[in-house]
């Protein structure tokens, strides 16, 4: 049975699997010296993780949605996209094509109905 929602990533076991590199990585930015090695060297810092070219691919592009095609888990994402000063409302618009300030007036219109 497809329980897929179009356009929708489903994170199940085989994404847990595929992206436990970059989400281990991601994890890894809970410290300031690890958020700091990162900056000084994205690649290197990647290679340490052993990330595929998807998932470096994704990383140098801040692309939310590619990374969560890499196999990325949008709990730790949100740890990468703070380094960047992204919160969950950056990422949702970045998911979703909208503007940041339209994203929030989507919320916002949700959340009075």
């Amino acid at each position: 049975m497809d329980q897929g929602i179009p356009g929708t990533v489903i994170f199940d076991g085989a994404q847990a699997r595929k992206g436990y590199a970059l989400n281990k990585m991601c994890y890894s930015f809970n410290s300031a010296a690890n958020r700091e090695e990162f900056q000084r060297d994205e690649e290197a810092y990647c290679a340490k993780y052993g990330l595929d070219p998807a998932q470096r691919s994704a990383i140098r592009n801040r692309n939310v949605t590619e990374l969560i095609a890499a196999g990325g888990n949008v709990y730790y994402l949100a740890k990468f996209a703070g380094i960047f000063g992204l919160n969950v409302q950056d990422i949702g618009a970045q998911q979703t094509g909208m503007s940041k300030q339209a994203f929030q007036a989507k919320l916002n219109a949700a959340a009075f109905q």
